[in-house]
């Protein structure tokens, strides 16, 4: 599919007839060849939930990556993106023994686990697999910690591979999440130190890995915090901290390790854009007395924008100047939900003053979780359909 041919005088794309998402699949492709090239060796499985859309999952699957699926609907939908059964693992660590037993008859052999009671689920509906366990962070320096729900401590890793030993299954790994878009090196030191006291505990008992699941958390470019500020996460940092910390545990272990990586925003965030419009530019009183600009938008955290509450993210005006009259705004979406706003509505972005409703608005770095985080049309509203593009070399 070609791209929009009109564009803005910024280099994006001009005004659409529809709102929209737009996917840019060479983008995507270049950004998981940048991330092989700095991390050598490592094996991709995508994380499917954070962009489950066909046209994106076909390009990594013919680029060679694999998949991170959380229940068997994903695994069929790898599959059906060119995956083959063994670049696909079953991720998720609540999972039901009629999801693992339908995981394991589509050809699945690679489950996370953390926890004996799943050990044994496995063994009984999935004879025979691999295992690999999932081991806590505490989430420090991410946007979304994901500490806790999911994860055990060391000592209980090397109980729960060892159960999976004596039950027939093969304990084949240890794995990480350090957080969603983790902001921070040291996170990730702090999860290789402790991948390195579980590896050699595990070892002496016994139980030799064959790879390391270094999870997903590496962070997309282009968000801005909740005041409209670059994130700016240090990422050579990071695959500075994340090299090193391979090597070393490539040197204590005993035998051959593989490495794993499950990138999900980090691929695709800063190459999905929303094509939305204004609804209203207004100017209301508050409580207080105090007048504030709101921007309300037609997509909201319901239909594409999930994760507003934490960030923003940078907005183009086709047609608008960069030094034209600005003011405050706080954004927000278009549904009746107070949620349903940029950092809740405490913290107003930057707009042009002489927007009107109709002016279209291209949101940009929105290509991780707008697609699978949308309702199915709360207050009507309905998702967006999704674009997949291949643009011209030079174009943002």
């Amino acid at each position: 599919m070609s791209a929009p041919k009109q564009r803005g005088r910024d280099g994006c794309p001009a005004a659409a007839e529809s709102d929209r998402i737009v996917y840019h699949l060479t983008g995507i492709e270049h950004q998981y060849d940048a991330l092989l090239a700095e991390l050598p060796g490592i094996r991709i499985r995508f994380a499917l939930k954070a962009c489950p859309v066909d046209e994106v999952l076909h390009c990594l699957a013919v680029r060679g990556a694999g998949f991170d699926a959380a229940s068997p609907t994903e695994i069929i939908q790898a599959l059906n993106a060119g995956a083959q059964p063994h670049h696909i693992h079953y991720g998720n660590t609540v999972k039901s023994d009629r999801d693992i037993a339908a995981a394991h008859r589509l050809g699945v052999g690679t489950f996370a686990t953390d926890s004996v009671e799943d050990v044994t689920a496995i063994a009984r509906h999935a004879p025979g697999a691999r295992v690999f366990c999932r081991l806590a962070t505490s989430g420090d320096g991410a946007l979304w910690g994901l500490n806790r729900k999911f994860g055990c401590s060391p000592g209980d890793a090397v109980r729960v591979l060892a159960t999976a030993r004596e039950a027939g299954l093969t304990p084949a790994g240890l794995s990480v999440h350090v957080g969603s878009q983790q902001m921070t090196g040291e996170a990730w030191q702090q999860a290789l130190d402790t991948l390195a006291a579980t590896l050699t505990a595990l070892a002496g008992r016994g139980i030799v890995l064959d790879h390391v699941n270094l999870g997903g958390g590496l962070p997309a470019l282009g968000y801005r915090d909740r005041h409209g500020n670059p994130l700016d996460p240090p990422l050579d940092k990071i695959f500075t901290v994340l090299r090193e910390g391979m090597d070393h545990l490539r040197a204590l272990s005993p035998a051959p390790l593989g490495f794993v990586m499950e990138p999900g925003r980090h691929l695709v965030a800063d190459h999905g854009a929303v094509r939305a419009h204004v609804s209203r530019l207004t100017r209301r009183r508050q409580p207080d007395g105090t007048g504030v600009h709101w921007l309300y938008l037609s997509c909201g955290k319901f239909n594409g924008l999930y994760e507003m509450d934490r960030l923003t993210h940078h907005m183009v005006f086709p047609g608008h100047a960069a030094d034209e009259e600005h003011v405050l705004a706080v954004v927000a979406g278009p549904t009746c939900d107070s949620d349903d706003a940029y950092g809740g509505g405490r913290h107003p972005v930057r707009v042009p003053a002489s927007l009107v409703s109709g002016d279209p608005v291209w949101i940009l770095s929105a290509g991780a979780y707008a697609t699978s985080y949308t309702t199915q049309g709360f207050n009507g509203i309905r998702p967006l359909p999704c674009v997949c593009v291949r643009r011209q070399e030079g174009h943002h």
